[in-house]
């Protein structure tokens, strides 16, 4: 049988009530919109267009930074206009929508990660193997394999809520669609749902205990060794590492748990849905000499070009 859907859109109660509040948020998220975007945009064309940048490390970084574009357009265009809006609205295919290319991309990214971790173990703790094992057809595969588990994550809790009737009730206390606040509007046991949400959580938390450990493995390998090469090598795993806890530390508090939602969810997720999109580029451009250089090389191409 098909659900019974009385609902033909949601209300979202956005992220504070407070106009005045609204209008400063209005402006600061434009602008943290905006360095996510031109900031991960950057990354891309540099690696594409420098030929210092041909690791597979960069190629993972250049489609971690267009995932995460595409994450924050999902959410942060909607929360901008809404904050100028009087009465925050979506429509039940729009949430629809907007949770399953959440999670999409929320788990492209989080398995992205485990790739770059992954990487980073091989070129540090086994250098002699390294051109043998990361292949342009295994990053192919990686990299495929990381938006295919990205994709089961999402379908399947996107499946459950669209399935489940929602006959009344239709404010959503937050600013974006979600599966822990829809549940709450249903008009039926979401016992199992809210088992597979926390099944996201479970996965969240396997996929840091795993970076976790791998870096801990690489740093106690590096601890052998004072050479240039591998203070360089500390220094990058110390960006992914920084990476890691500002993402996974917000993903586990919201998914690991009952279906249940708190007060201070709607700022949890500001973390990982803008802050986290905004600091990717700076911790992977300020940290890195070698991307630092290919942008400098890359403008001062660009300059000469101009005043030819």
């Amino acid at each position: 049988m098909e659900p019974a859907h009385n609902v033909s859109e949601f209300v979202l109660l956005g992220l504070t009530q407070s106009q005045e509040t609204e209008k400063i948020c209005f402006v600061l998220f434009s602008v943290f919109y905006t360095v996510i975007v031109v900031g991960n945009l950057l990354i891309i064309i540099t690696v594409k267009r420098s030929q210092s940048l041909i690791s597979p490390m960069y190629f993972f970084l250049s489609y971690l930074s267009f995932v995460v574009i595409c994450y924050s357009t999902v959410i942060a265009p909607k929360m901008i206009a809404d904050f100028l809006a009087e009465r925050k609205t979506i429509s039940f295919a729009g949430c629809m929508t907007q949770l399953f290319f959440g999670h999409f991309l929320g788990g492209t990214e989080m398995f992205l990660l485990t790739v770059m971790a992954y990487d980073r173990y091989i070129a540090i703790c086994k250098p002699l193997h390294y051109i043998n094992i990361m292949t342009g057809h295994v990053c192919g595969w990686m990299v495929l394999g990381s938006w295919t588990g990205g994709f089961l994550h999402s379908i399947i809790q996107t499946l459950l809520t669209t399935q489940l009737p929602f006959c009344g009730p239709n404010e959503i206390d937050h600013y974006l669609c979600d599966v822990h606040p829809l549940l709450k509007l249903a008009c039926t046991d979401t016992y199992i749902v809210g088992l597979v949400v926390a099944n996201t959580g479970m996965l969240s938390l396997t996929c840091f205990v795993v970076l976790v450990t791998s870096y801990i493995v690489i740093l106690v390998y590096l601890r052998k060794s004072s050479t240039e090469g591998c203070l360089k090598a500390l220094s990058t795993c110390t960006s992914h590492i920084t990476v890691l806890v500002i993402f996974f530390g917000p993903s586990i508090f919201m998914y690991l748990r009952p279906s249940t939602t708190f007060s201070e969810d709607k700022t949890v997720s500001v973390f990982y849905t803008v802050f986290t999109p905004m600091l990717n580029p700076l911790i992977y451009t300020l940290r890195n000499e070698e991307v630092k250089n290919a942008m400098r090389k890359m403008w001062i191409q660009k300059v000469s070009f101009d005043n030819k």
